[in-house]
């Protein structure tokens, strides 16, 4: 995605929040604003954080509508629909920074053992999806930051999924991966 694609979907986030606080509806904008690169089909995540921590992250994994309608749809839940957070309010919103992942299609990761699976993990590339039943749970490519080890990383993941910790230890977990394109405020300002 070019530095103009990128601006222009960051500063459109920043619009949208603005836009809803100012007339509590959803900004809409013509189509004929957006590049063809931001009309394709593509899961994205939207990242609030303030004081670099997190206010709230939202997204799909699945491409289910174009990039900019995606991010659109997901700064506002991550604003005012994660579960985690209480809802965005407006004098909060010159302290936050909004970060945008636009992702790859998850890919089924087939592993035979356990060290197979810690050995097809790439750190810092791989956002992983881990499924058992009917529990789920994702991470982005950007939390090997702050989860470096990748035993630390799973299980911290089957943690969020509602699993014991060490579920992924018994190699009965559905594991996908995915890449994202991650860009951030921060980096342009």
């Amino acid at each position: 995605m070019t530095k103009q694609s990128q601006v222009f979907i960051l500063n459109l986030a920043r619009r949208t929040l603005e836009h809803y606080f100012s007339t509590k509806q959803t900004l809409a904008i013509s189509d004929s604003e957006v590049s063809e690169t931001l009309k394709e089909i593509s899961g994205t995540f939207v990242t609030i954080t303030k004081n670099g921590q997190l206010r709230g992250c939202i997204g799909h994994l699945e491409p289910i509508q174009e990039i900019y309608l995606d991010v659109i749809d997901n700064v506002l839940s991550a604003a005012f629909a994660d579960p985690r957070f209480d809802p965005l309010q407006e004098e909060e919103l010159k302290a936050v920074e909004i970060e945008v992942s636009v992702l790859s299609q998850p890919q089924e990761l087939k592993y035979l053992s356990v060290a197979d699976l810690l050995n097809k993990l790439e750190p810092l590339k791989h956002g992983v999806i881990i499924q058992k039943g009917h529990y789920s749970a994702t991470y982005l490519p950007q939390v090997w930051e702050e989860l470096t080890s990748k035993e630390g990383f799973l299980s911290s993941l089957c943690k969020k999924a509602g699993l014991s910790s060490g579920e992924w230890r018994k190699g009965k977990l559905r594991v996908q991966t995915y890449e994202a394109e991650v860009f951030s405020e921060k980096k342009f300002t």
